[in-house]
This record gives C-alpha cells, structure tokens and sequence, in this order.
C-alpha cells in the first residue's frame, strides 16, 4: 500500500536551510509534486532501499552457488589474517 492511497495521519517535522528549501521546492516543480509529495516519496524510497540493503542481497545463480560452495570448505590456516588479527588496531595505538 502506497502512502499516497492512505490517508496520512503522522506529522513530521525537519528543518532545512534556505539553499535546501529552494532546491527541494525546484525538484519538486519539476516532479510536477507537491513538496510534501516530492520529500515523502523521496524519503520513503532512501527508506525502503536501506532496509533492503540490510536484508536482501542479489546474486547470479552462479555467485551463489560459489558462496555455497566456500562455506562448505574445510576450514583452512590463513597466515595473513592470524597476522592482522594478532596487530593491535590503529585506532587503539593511542
């Protein structure tokens, strides 16, 4: 369901400086939306995909299969990484 085809209830509230305003207001002529319209879709749509970036990951059949596959492996000696994992971290040096 589309925030456009239910009746809006919640207020929110921002503030913008004057440059963001009039570039906000400039976009949404264009969009021929209000700029309520245009800052919810917009807003709604940035939601939507960093939701789904923490959740949903596109792969070729190929690329997983290869995931698969390196997950089934045996677990093997990684002189590198004992090497990074023994190091103190950077920001810790302080």
């Amino acid at each position: 369901m589309s925030a456009a085809t239910t009746a809006r209830s919640a207020r929110l509230g921002l503030r913008a400086t004057p440059e963001q305003e009039t570039v906000l207001r400039r976009a949404a002529d264009v969009a021929h939306k209000s700029l309520t319209d245009f800052i919810l879709d917009a807003a709604y749509q940035a939601a939507e995909q960093t939701l789904l970036d923490q959740r949903l990951f596109m792969v070729s059949g190929s690329q997983y299969q290869a995931l698969l596959e390196m997950l089934d492996r045996p677990e093997s000696d990684n002189p590198g990484l004992a090497d990074l994992f023994s190091r103190r971290p950077v920001w810790a040096k302080k």
